[in-house]
């Protein structure tokens, strides 16, 4: 009986050497995991900023579509403007409109977008007046956005040119 209940020395738990292959194997597939994880967390940044990109334009156009057609109070266009908002706040905040909307304000987003790429609300901003590759900020109307990141994307371009 007393051969029975002897723990043989391979049953007791593992070697040394077995420990350090486990230990190996389990390094080169966490250093083969971690590429996908980062390269996965930047195609949702990428896909955010595309859409918060979409976001502000749909809303500059709009903007741009109600003042063309006359729907905005002329207080809040200049002649710099060319019927685009002078700062993005605008289309947050809305103006007065004219005729039966002249005692409410028309608004054209309900928030500004979060940049993905520099988790801030901070965008930079082209005027129809700026040259379009140029870094904007002419400040006489807000015709086009970008982010102010300075990263480039999978393919080389930067996302400050999306």
């Amino acid at each position: 009986m007393e051969g029975s209940k002897r723990i043989t020395r391979r049953q007791a738990g593992l070697t040394l050497v077995e420990l350090i292959v486990a230990f190996t194997i389990m390094m080169v597939m966490s250093a083969m995991a971690v590429p996908l994880v980062r390269g996965q967390i930047r195609r949702v940044k990428e896909k955010e900023l595309r859409i918060a990109l979409e976001t502000l334009r749909k809303g500059i156009d709009k903007y741009k579509d109600a003042a063309d057609k006359g729907q905005l109070s002329p207080l809040a266009q200049t002649p710099e403007s060319m019927g685009y908002p002078l700062k993005l706040q605008d289309l947050v905040d809305g103006v007065k409109g004219v005729g039966p909307t002249a005692d409410v304000k028309v608004k054209f987003l309900r928030r500004i977008p979060t940049d993905p790429m520099t988790n801030s609300k901070d965008w930079g901003t082209r005027s129809m007046q700026d040259d379009p590759k140029g870094p904007g900020g002419g400040g006489q109307n807000v015709f086009d956005v970008f982010t102010k990141s300075n990263d480039k994307a999978v393919d080389g371009t930067p996302y400050a040119e999306w």
